[in-house]
């Protein structure tokens, strides 16, 4: 993204907020049914384009609203009618734009209920961190949902947002800009390998799933997704400093009564943790997941979170 395209998506974003603009979003199975209904083939309003991705006729939107989609590079044909390529989506007084759906491509940028989840679970465990953290990491940020919200609540600290993904950094940047957060700065980086230095609190709300085709922000590898969110929390043990909090959202493939995550990462907890705890946010989640291959023996994806204090 252009300096040009994020100038005029920070205007966007802004034209946006001064139409009252707000949209929750839904989950992709919910979005494709809500859209499936009669009346809902094409957008006639501000929440039809940015929000449920319909597509649109140009002379029903205002001249100036098509110009700043234009100068942001976000506009692309569908058949006769026009199409926003993001979505922006409300996250509390904050609005962030995140890939539109459907979200097929290798680099998109997902935003959804898991998101709400993550940074609202989040919200009501700052009380835990006091002053609040110097220094702050999200990693896998995605559009920034959860350096957004540390940024915002502790405008003292320094907040990174870091992922692999150049499109999902660019997003993070733009709605820094747009929430006026000089705290926050994304950072090209695979988990910790770009990174110097250490933490008093790092987040993260990574892929959980085990996806055939490997797309960046929906797979997390092996043992049923669960992989990735094993690596993340032993090197962000490594990186946190002392009394430092590591909180993660995270999704597991629960079969019978085994929880193959945490079994996975108690040993590193209890070395080096004096105390830390460990929740079912909702015990079933992506249902539909258990059909595909890999989930043969799983009875239910449960969203986890995790939250554990450096000794």
């Amino acid at each position: 993204m252009t300096s040009p395209h994020a100038h005029a998506l920070v205007a966007l974003g802004r034209y946006l907020r001064e139409h009252d603009y707000r949209f929750i979003t839904v989950t992709p199975s919910t979005h494709r049914r809500i859209n499936r209904r009669p009346g809902n083939e094409r957008a006639l309003d501000l929440r039809g384009i940015f929000g449920w991705s319909r597509p649109f006729a140009a002379e029903d939107v205002a001249p100036e609203l098509l110009d700043l989609m234009r100068e942001a590079g976000i506009v692309e044909p569908d058949g006769a009618l026009l199409r926003s390529t993001l979505r922006a989506s409300s996250l509390g007084e904050l609005l962030a734009f995140h890939s539109a759906y459907p979200t097929d491509d290798d680099d998109a940028v997902f935003f959804g209920p898991d998101t709400y989840r993550f940074v609202g679970t989040m919200g009501r465990a700052f009380p835990w961190l006091g002053s609040g953290p110097v220094r702050a990491l999200d990693i896998g940020c995605g559009g920034g949902a959860g350096a957004l919200a540390i940024a915002r609540h502790f405008p003292h600290a320094e907040v990174i947002g870091a992922d692999i993904n150049t499109r999902a950094l660019a997003l993070t940047v733009v709605n820094a800009r747009l929430a006026e957060l000089p705290n926050l700065q994304a950072c090209h980086s695979n988990l910790f390998d770009s990174l110097i230095g250490d933490f008093d609190l790092i987040v993260s709300n990574p892929p959980y799933v085990l996806d055939p085709s490997e797309l960046p922000y929906r797979h997390g590898g092996g043992m049923r997704g669960a992989e990735l969110s094993v690596r993340i929390v032993k090197e962000s043990l490594g990186r946190l400093r002392r009394g430092g909090n590591l909180m993660l959202y995270t999704g597991v493939a629960i079969t019978g009564a085994q929880d193959e995550f945490l079994e996975a990462i108690r040993p590193e907890l209890e070395a080096q943790c004096d105390h830390w705890s460990y929740e079912e946010l909702d015990p079933d989640i992506f249902g539909g997941q258990l059909g595909e291959p890999g989930y043969e023996e799983a009875e239910r994806i449960a969203a986890v979170w995790l939250h554990a204090i450096k000794r």
